[in-house]
């Protein structure tokens, strides 16, 4: 498939700019492979499509405060440090994105506030990307503090366009982030709420986890008409083997595996043994999902309204089947549902 076909008219407006008043309130449309039956529900009604021995996947990642504000030694210009990675706990080495990038060059130094947080431009990596070592005297666990208290939630600007707000620290996570690592959120997983776990447990659907650390690159624009000539940053992956037991389970009894989010879905694929059934895993991920593609593992999809052109798009096309994908994405304009990170969303059965 091309590029162009990914491309409509999303108006600004249906861009959220806040999260729902109440996680499990957001609007669920959701959309029936075998008949091409669209439904509007609200999401706490997605217990009515899933039953006893029902498998949810979700991604426990946990975002970090990834946007540092400091100020370039001598000039005092403010600069905008956005943490993709660390690259050496021992040193704190770090890549990062720089704004304005132009001011910032190897050996530049940068102060953070009032605190003892100094950094030091040690590469540069691409135009806005530079690889910086914290000075920092004190323990690792003082260090990450440091940085946690200095830190603003890393709302994606690009299409959020408001300020950050005290609010987005808790909305802009999901209820079970466990392991820190994600610059962004698993957005799927923001619609849950300890209510609606509980009567998933109560109905005897389970909850397990895998965790892939959502990296800038779920955001990059794709820049190719071709889409194979596409490549994915890598983001980080574990599939547990309790996943991988309970998942197999599933499948072997016929029940119904949902992916909660398109994070899941590609830890999943990245994970399968030569008799389609999940492995345990970890490492590094740069699967590219996108039609036509055969998904060996999950048979239900929940996810958000993407953007035009998104690798997240393309990923819930390959699992719908395209024409129901843009017929769904036609409705969800008309019905003014709400896209992106705080947006609505959308089940794929």
């Amino acid at each position: 498939m091309k590029l162009s076909e990914f491309k409509f008219d999303l108006p600004e407006n249906l861009l959220a700019q806040h999260p729902a008043k109440n996680r499990d309130e957001s609007r669920l449309m959701v959309l029936h492979r075998d008949s091409g039956k669209i439904e509007h529900r609200v999401f706490k009604d997605i217990l009515e499509y899933f039953a006893d021995g029902d498998v949810f996947v979700v991604n426990d990642t946990k975002v970090f405060p990834a946007r540092l504000y400091g100020n370039k030694e001598k000039t005092g210009a403010q600069i905008e440090v956005f943490l993709l990675r660390e690259l050496n706990k021992e040193i704190h080495l770090w890549d990062v994105l720089v704004d304005p990038a132009r001011k910032i060059r190897v050996g530049n130094k940068l102060y953070f506030g009032e605190s003892d947080m100094v950094a030091e431009v040690i590469d540069n990596t691409t135009s806005r990307g530079r690889t910086i070592k914290f000075l920092f005297d004190g323990s690792d666990e003082e260090f990450y503090k440091a940085l946690h208290d200095l830190g603003e939630t890393p709302i994606p600007k690009e299409f959020i366009t408001r300020e950050t707000e005290a609010a987005d620290k808790e909305r802009y996570q999901t209820i079970y982030a466990k392991n820190t690592g994600a610059v962004a959120a698993p957005s799927a997983g923001l619609h849950f709420t300890r209510e609606v776990m509980k009567r998933l447990e109560i109905k005897g659907i389970e909850v397990t986890p895998v965790t892939l650390h959502v990296g800038l690159g779920t955001f990059r624009t794709v820049d190719v008409e071709d889409l194979t000539k596409h490549k994915m940053d890598s983001e980080n992956f574990v599939v547990p083997a309790a996943t991988a037991t309970i998942v197999n389970k599933a499948l072997d009894t016929k029940k119904r595996v949902c992916a909660i989010g398109t994070t899941s879905m590609r830890a999943m694929e990245s994970s399968v043994s030569a008799h389609a059934r999940l492995k345990a895993n970890e490492g590094w991920t740069d699967r590219f999902i996108f039609p036509p593609y055969e998904f060996k593992i999950a048979n239900a999809l929940l996810t958000n309204f993407h953007t035009p052109e998104s690798t997240l798009m393309m990923m819930a096309s390959a699992f719908a089947g395209h024409e129901l994908l843009i017929e769904a994405y036609q409705t969800a304009i008309k019905e003014k549902y709400k896209f992106f990170s705080y947006g609505d969303a959308m089940l794929i059965l």
